[in-house]
């Protein structure tokens, strides 16, 4: 796999990823002939599992420092 994708974020794929090379590593026919279109597919179902989750994360972080940010320019336009 690529060393961007073995990352803190990704230790939950972390297994999957690892059957992938295995199955890379037995060799290009193998590859040729389609035998790792399954480790691959359940890798990217992880990947973007994951990414839907630090998303999530990400987007709940920016609602909250948004509704401080609000709370704070109403605070300052009510001492005005």
């Amino acid at each position: 796999m690529h060393p961007h994708l073995h990352t803190k974020d990704n230790i939950a794929c972390e297994e999957v990823m690892t059957l992938l090379d295995e199955c890379h590593a037995r060799g290009f026919m193998w590859k040729a002939i389609g035998m790792c279109n399954d480790a691959k597919t359940q890798v990217n179902k992880c990947l973007r599992a994951q990414r839907l989750e630090r998303t999530k994360a990400n987007r709940d972080t920016s609602k909250t420092k948004n509704q401080d940010i609000k709370e704070k320019w109403a605070e300052i336009d009510a001492n005005s």
